[in-house]
């Protein structure tokens, strides 16, 4: 295919870049074999009600209609430039921001883009089946819409691999291709994007909570002194906000459709009624937040403080600071050390993951307290919780214990004797899965999810969202 500013809407000056487009009319054939094979399973001949980023301007950057996905224009944008910035944290504070890879980063920096670029396509590889099951059309066409998003920002990650990388940026963006969700012998970098995500309350606990983690990993990337990488990761946080819309609103439908009819039914049974219970949807919540804390890494990283002295990675919104060097202070945490919880002092930029973490959880819980302020305004006493971030956890320095959903210390067996408890069962996930039947008649809604309070871009609920006779 002829790359071009036509084809692939761009304010890199991509016409005008030979070698870029060689490389990207080499790179371009594989991703949409890729997209055929991987991306969203029965629908590429579908048109769907999408919007495509054309520009980075304010109030006009997306145009909407409908499109097959197969020819969605997958662009590359960098945000304007922020006049007069210099680098904002670490160990070359106030000079003049980076236009090249400098050589002493250059392994570190591949690493960061590639990591974040991994995390795009596995992500569509994991939810390529579930267009069959959707609860409605308004839900088909976002689930398609995070997809080619998605889609986009591993072309954002695969220019800078190709612009700023030579060789070793062109292998690592096939290796982007290679690599697959879930398989064993090449499976993603990162474990949250190796899970199955075969129905829709996984789907939208995902959105909620692991690609909030996107979020906030863009955001911390959107701070480094590689301006490219900067300015590439600002737009795309503008387009990850709509994924993070489609976790908080489509849990919120799922708790109000919930309430309703554990009212209805005469034993206050949500299941019987045909919808998902609270108590199930705690249990998914428990799981995907736990998950997705490990995302952040460990709470005492050598890398994290490597990757904030050198100005690569900083901190969510780092101009919030006073100090931006972090050479002095430390941030007290308990760790589990011989079985015991201990309190110790960690040098502050070995804490940069925990203070990540900890912006995250502050967040997640904006979503929470509107999910229940949905079961306030229904009558339903149950709330909904986030377990304490010990909880469940893969990665770092809790590991090796086990504690309960308030962080309390307890013994393996006593975790097991609970797991059926704050975990979903096989037989939770079955009955789950149970109910995801595909409703495609514009309008209508599955009965275990309340309709959303407006559409999209001003159409009304019952637009055809998606045209399921193409």
């Amino acid at each position: 295919m002829l790359i071009s500013n036509e084809r692939i809407p761009n304010n890199v000056s991509l016409s005008d870049d030979k070698r870029l487009q060689r490389a990207l009319e080499k790179w371009q054939p594989n991703y949409m074999d890729w997209w055929m094979e991987m991306g969203p399973a029965g629908f590429q001949a579908h048109n769907v009600y999408l919007r495509t980023a054309i520009s980075v301007e304010d109030g006009g950057w997306a145009n909407y209609g409908h499109v097959k996905m197969p020819d969605y224009r997958w662009g590359i944008f960098l945000a304007p430039p922020i006049e007069g910035r210099k680098i904002g944290f670490g160990d070359e504070y106030g000079k003049d921001l980076w236009d090249v890879v400098p050589g002493e980063h250059r392994n570190a920096l591949r690493r960061l883009i590639v990591t974040q670029g991994d995390t795009e396509p596995a992500s569509v590889e994991q939810q390529r089946q579930l267009g069959h099951t959707c609860p409605s059309l308004y839900d088909l066409r976002n689930l398609f819409q995070v997809n080619v998003e998605e889609g986009r920002h591993l072309w954002a990650m695969v220019y800078l691999l190709h612009s700023y990388f030579g060789r070793d940026g062109r292998e690592e963006a096939e290796d982007l291709l290679n690599r697959r969700s879930g398989l064993e012998d090449s499976p993603r970098l990162l474990e949250a994007f190796n899970q199955p995500c075969e129905d829709w309350l996984t789907f939208f606990c995902f959105t909620m909570f692991t690609d909030r983690d996107g979020k906030f990993q863009l955001a911390a990337l959107a701070e480094s002194s590689f301006d490219p990488l900067a300015r590439t990761t600002r737009f795309m946080l503008t387009e990850e906000a709509h994924h993070l819309f489609v976790g908080v609103t489509g849990i919120e439908r799922i708790v109000q459709r919930s309430a309703e009819l554990e009212k209805m039914d005469p034993n206050g049974d949500a299941r019987a009624q045909g919808g998902i219970d609270l108590v199930t949807i705690q249990k998914y919540v428990n799981r995907w937040f736990s998950f997705s804390l490990d995302l952040f890494g460990g709470e005492n990283s050598s890398n994290a403080a490597e990757f904030f002295a050198a100005g690569l990675k900083g901190r969510y919104k780092e101009s919030k600071y006073e100090d931006h060097l972090a050479l002095e202070g430390v941030r007290e945490m308990e760790i589990l050390d011989k079985g015991a919880l201990e309190s110790v002092e960690i040098p502050l930029r070995n804490a940069m993951n925990e203070q990540l973490r900890d912006e995250y959880v502050a967040d997640c819980l904006k979503g929470v307290r509107k999910w229940n302020k949905a079961l306030e305004r229904a009558g339903v006493s149950t709330r909904i919780t986030l377990p304490h971030t010990r909880f469940n956890r893969g990665i770092g320095v809790f590991t090796d214990g086990h504690f309960d959903l308030e962080g309390r210390l307890i013994s393996r067996d006593e975790f097991e004797a609970k797991r059926a408890e704050w975990l979903p069962t096989a037989e939770d996930e079955d009955f789950v899965k149970s109910l995801m039947k595909p409703v495609v008649e514009p309008g209508k809604m599955a009965n275990w999810i309340a309709p959303p309070r407006k559409g999209i871009n001003g159409t009304p609920i019952d637009y055809e969202y998606v045209r399921t006779d193409r």
